[in-house]
Order: structure tokens, then sequence, then C-alpha cells
């Protein structure tokens, strides 16, 4: 018989030491999405738009100064779920139906398969029921479907062949809700948040707001009653940004109430550029007709706007935040959307699966000390219906479906005011040739 006072110390050991499932705890994921915000629509980056605590996340976190994305919200989307450069699965702008492959390892289905709990609450737009969250990885869905919606009846602009006006759902199931979007999606995050599980989270929190058709309460408008200058819809806009800021101020406030701050990393990524304006007489049975947004995001000093492929399209704002573990500072590397798959993988631990060829790179090393090692000279490939981009360095190369091409440089030149196609033709070329490269792997 073993005795026992053998064996005591290592029962007390076993007693008083965490085990290795604790001391090697992933964090909890949450990537906040706010939908057509520009390079100027957040306080940090000198806006007239309140956002203290967006800006909170931004003066204690990295702000990446050099952030891209596709200039529309579906191909966003697909990178950051994929990994990938939409073109892959030929998705070049706003789509419906089957948009990623049923059965393609995104970054929900392979936190969870790694032990996470995945939940999405807000926009989907990548796929038109049955192509639906609940497939892709997610244990839990709130929000809806489609690519825009009515802040109060939560119905899609129209109906298509693949749409339906109703958009809004639980898990999958078609949902009548009454409220203000922001206001429900916060209190659905605040509530995954607050839930009892042994497991990490992945939340993938993805606003309406800015996108419009934008409905605000005085509560926010009056915020800007002393902006007269400001045009009504920018007030608006604005409106619905500072009421998106002061449910990411709830929910921080949640996590730090639960004991979940310090685990928890947070992404703030704008999905494309901020749009001009916007009107329509027909959408949403024609309640916005004599409500024309004439004057939404702004993108100033960068040049162009949502839909683009100039610098105001692509480049927007990104923070990521994790409290004790990423020292605050600014990024001035170039990221892309697909940059967050492997990246996010890594920090948590999760070997990368190999079952694919991603187009994104794990950027974490770079996150965690910008100056360890000298940072790659990387290069990103844009396509879209009637024109493709490609960066390589701080060389940017437009080209158009009629074969015109603009060369800029971005370092010299970020607000692309000059082009260099005819002085620098060998650059051009070079250029030309990467960018076929990545041609050869789009989906026609």
């Amino acid at each position: 018989m073993t005795n026992l006072y053998a064996v005591l110390p290592f029962l007390l050991y076993l007693l008083v030491t965490p085990s290795t499932a604790q001391t090697e705890q992933k964090p909890n994921i949450l990537v906040i999405v706010p939908d057509d915000l520009g390079w100027s629509d957040v306080g940090y980056q000198g806006s007239e738009i309140l956002t203290p605590n967006i800006d909170r996340l931004a003066r204690n976190g990295k702000i990446l100064q050099q952030f891209y994305v596709m200039p529309t919200c579906t191909p966003t989307r697909v990178s950051l779920m994929t990994g990938k450069f939409p073109s892959r699965f030929g998705v070049l702008a706003p789509a419906y139906g089957e948009v990623i492959d049923l059965g393609t390892p995104t970054l929900p289905s392979l936190l969870r398969d790694a032990g996470y709990f995945t939940a999405i609450v807000g926009k989907w737009h990548l796929g038109s029921p049955p192509y639906t969250p609940l497939k892709y990885g997610f244990d839990q869905s709130y929000g809806y479907f489609d690519g825009q919606i009515d802040p109060y009846t939560h119905e899609y602009k129209t109906e298509t062949k693949l749409t339906d006006r109703r958009s809004w759902h639980r898990n999958d199931q078609y949902l009548d809700e009454q409220g203000h979007v922001t206001d429900l999606l916060t209190a659905e995050a605040i509530r995954i948040i607050e839930e009892q599980r042994e497991k990490p989270f992945f939340l993938y929190l993805a606003h309406h707001v800015p996108h419009y058709p934008l409905e605000e309460t005085e509560a926010y408008l009056s915020l800007y009653d002393d902006k007269p200058q400001m045009h009504p819809s920018r007030k608006l806009f604005a409106a619905s940004v500072s009421h998106l800021d002061e449910g990411i101020g709830k929910i921080l406030k949640t996590l730090e109430e639960t004991g979940q701050r310090e685990n928890t990393v947070i992404l703030f990524l704008s999905d494309n550029g901020g749009q001009k304006s916007w009107q329509s007489t027909e959408h949403y049975r024609g309640k916005y007709a004599d409500k024309p947004h004439l004057v939404l995001g702004n993108n100033y000093p960068l040049r162009g706007w949502k839909g683009d492929l100039y610098e105001g399209g692509i480049r927007v704002p990104g923070i990521i935040n994790w409290p004790g573990r990423l020292a605050s500072g600014k990024i001035s590397m170039p990221i892309h959307m697909a940059d967050w798959l492997p990246s996010l993988l890594e920090l948590a631990g999760i070997p990368n699966p190999g079952r694919q060829r991603l187009d994104g790179e794990s950027i974490w090393k770079y996150l965690q000390n910008p100056e360890a090692s000298p940072q790659p000279t990387r290069s990103f490939y844009w396509k879209i219906k009637g024109a493709s981009a490609v960066r390589e360095g701080d060389w940017k190369l437009l080209v158009r479906q009629d074969g015109s091409k603009e060369l800029y440089d971005l370092k010299a030149d970020f607000r692309e005011t000059r082009d260099f196609s005819h002085q620098h033709p060998e650059k051009v070329k070079r250029l030309m040739g990467l960018l076929e490269s990545y041609r050869k792997d789009d989906r026609d």
C-alpha cells in the first residue's frame, strides 16, 4: 500500500499549482467591424466625431497606420473569414448565394476545432440562406443576413430572387424583434460575454452603422448641437458613430466587470472606406425618399471613396488592443485583412492547419515587437469589377479594364496625386508581372 505521507506533498502540489490548460489559457478574441467607417471618422484620427471609447482602445493599443481591406463589404469579410483574397472565390463585389464554398476552413471553424466558443453578432453578408453563419463554423448567430437593413424595421432594402426583405435572425432562423440595431447588437454581445462557459470565446461583432440608411435619436444628435456648420446628414452619420462608440464602452465595462478584460484581445477594423453619399426614393418601401444622406463618410486626406482602389477606399482605421500583452504605439507596416486569420491562430497557439494556401501572413511577431526584426517587403493584391491593383513595398499599380495604368509612390505621395507610370516603365513592368502572378490563382 502506498505510503500516504510519501505522496502527500505531490497531492498538495496538484491542488495549488495551476494546470497546464490554465497556465496556457487561450485568449478571448473580440473582432469589432463597423460598416463604412472612413479614415477620418474616428476621434483618434482627428475627426470631429466623438468616439472616446474607440480612442481609448487606440491610446492603449496598437494603431495600424496602413491597414488594408477591400473597397466593399463582402470581399473584405471573405478575407477575414478565410485568410485569402476574395478573388480566389470569384468574389469581386457585394454578393449573395454561396459566397464561400461550403467546407472551406474559416476563422470560426478553425477556432471552434481548437476549443473556442464562436459567435457572430450583426452583419453576415457572406451568403443568402441556406448559406448562413452556422454552416461556416459559428456556434451561435444573431443579427442580419444581408448587406444593409433599416435600423428599426430590420428589413433589407428590397426583395430579389436571392434575398427576402426579412433579414433579422437568431441561430440562422428568422426573428421579429423591436429596437435600434446598434442597441440590439450591443446587448447581445454583452449577453455572450457575461455567459458562463469553460471555453474561451471568439466574438465577431459586425455593426450596421455607419452604413446607410441611418436613424438616430435626439440623445445622439444633440452631441453635435455645438457644430451648426455640420451638414445635417453628416450630423446623422456622426451621431450613429457616437452611438456605436457608446456600445463599445458598455462592452469594455462588461469585460472588466467579468474579469475577462486582460485575457481578451480586441480588434477594431473598418470593412472599407467611407461612402460619399446615398439617396433612394424606392428602397426601404420609400421610407427615405425625403431623407437623402448627402454627406456621409470622411476619408481625408486619402483619395477616393468606398468602391475605389485608391487609398480612401481600401485604407481604413484599424486597432489591436490587448492590455498587458501588447504595448501601445503605432504599426507602420502594411497589413491586410487576410493577415488576421493566421495571426489570430498563432496568438491562440493553434498550429497552422496546412490544408490550404493562404494569402495572409501572421504578423503577430511584428505586433509584439515592431523593432525585433526587419519588416518584410510586403505585396498585396486587389481585384474588383473593372479594375485591379497591386502594392509592393511603397509602390502601388492600379490597372483598369481598358488597359490604362496608374503608378503611385505611397511613401512620397500617400494622397496619390502624381502618376509615375510614364516616368518608371520598369516599375510598371515589374508590378504587372506581380499582378499576373496573383491572377493565376483567381476563380474566373
